[in-house]
């Protein structure tokens, strides 16, 4: 680590945060919790000078000889200062044609383009590879509902993670074979534990602290000319392995590859190879249904085909929580009380709110096998398998 990434790494876990918080405590003690407009332009201005000093030394140095994890980690820090200025609208792609901030998106250029993802801040940045520095990982502010929400994700993400692991393991033994059924175990544990953290998290996170100081550091913002979408929570490829080799999702459905596309350079290098190598796999529903004619009468049939069935309803129980538990209470009801031009930038993927709750609730119903006469879901399919063990 050069000096001038050790430095700025400690101004973003120190003052940056702090100058995070103080904001976010102006922010939510007004009446309308969602302006930011003239509030603490003091603070806004030091982010931006600290920040630009710091940014501007590493923009010079160019950081090409330090190794993957050290260019990975420097684009998390800019990525975070970014969506800072982003959140304190010190920038909006919306009235902008390109960012503002030069040196930033000469160095995240640089970076993201030779390590292979998007210039900008992702999902991995704050979970799967926050590195803690004396039990604290990186964050935006130091409030209790950041805190929790980050932690709980990334307890999730990790639930999803290992569950994708264990059916991996099961693609070169077959799913009729004898150990099949304690990997299909060990990835409905998995995603048991999914649910456990979205329920501690429905249960915990406070809706109007989420919903005003925490989602708004996820917003789009521009490098270069190019605006990209906000972090998001999927952006990893386990859950989309979960999807493809359950057969709950197919990589040639036209609304979920375009998913799986606008994702691909959101995720680290190793999750694109791992998931470009799902793609081309056999689902284990269809293998299931082609072998059942001839083998539904053996013993490994129904033992294997009730081990799988229970990771197919595990696996929808994560998602419909998601969906109308999570994106109901903490997006969905909030966003009720906003006029039209702050409705208009809620969501961390740019679309408008209904378009991307319309697009959730196929994914939902996608990964439920859900009975829908407008998107292919395996509703049928499944319902045939288990009509075969009942």
């Amino acid at each position: 680590m050069s000096r001038n990434v050790e430095k700025f790494d400690g101004w973003i876990r120190g003052r940056f945060v702090e100058f995070n918080t103080a904001l976010e405590e102006l922010y939510y003690a007004q009446k309308d919790r969602a302006n930011v407009d003239g509030v603490g332009d003091d603070l806004k201005k030091a982010i931006f000078d600290e920040g630009n000093g710091f940014v501007s030394a590493l923009r010079d140095e160019g950081n090409t000889d330090e190794g993957f994890d050290s260019a990975f980690d420097v684009l998390g820090g800019l990525g975070l200062w970014l969506a800072a200025l982003r959140r304190h609208e010190l920038t909006n792609p919306a009235r902008e044609e390109k960012s503002p901030f030069h040196d930033a998106s000469a160095l995240g250029m640089h970076i993201g383009a030779s390590i292979g993802i998007v210039p900008r801040f992702a999902t991995s940045h704050l979970s799967t590879h926050n590195a803690a520095v004396n039990g604290r990982p990186k964050r935006f502010t130091s409030l209790k509902d950041e805190r929790l929400f980050l932690d709980y994700n990334t307890c999730g993400i990790f639930a999803y993670k290992r569950a994708a692991d264990a059916l991996m393991r099961i693609v070169p033994l077959g799913v009729s074979h004898p150990v099949a059924p304690t990997l299909f175990d060990d990835a409905r544990a998995a995603l048991e534990d999914v649910s456990k953290w979205n329920e501690a998290l429905f249960a915990e996170l406070d809706t109007d602290r989420f919903f005003f100081s925490v989602r708004p550091y996820y917003k789009p913002y521009r490098v270069g000319r190019h605006e990209y979408r906000g972090a998001n929570a999927g952006d990893f490829s386990g859950i989309n392995e979960i999807d493809l080799l359950t057969g709950l999702c197919r990589a040639n459905d036209p609304y979920y590859s375009q998913l799986l596309v606008d994702k691909m350079l959101f995720m680290r290098p190793e999750d694109q190879a791992s998931l470009r190598d799902c793609m081309r796999r056999r689902n284990f529903l269809d293998l299931f249904l082609e072998a059942a004619p001839t083998a539904k009468s053996e013993p490994w049939f129904s033992k294997n085909t009730a081990a799988f069935i229970r990771v197919l309803d595990a696996h929808g129980k994560a998602a419909a929580q998601h969906h109308d538990m999570l994106v109901s209470k903490f997006i969905e009801k909030p966003s009720v009380a906003l006029d039209e031009v702050k409705l208009s930038q809620v969501t961390a993927s740019g679309p408008p709110l209904p378009v991307l709750l319309r697009s959730l609730a196929m994914l939902r119903d996608l990964r439920m096998a859900a009975p829908r006469t407008d998107i292919p879901t395996r509703t049928d399919d499944v319902a045939r398998l288990k009509a075969m063990i009942a």
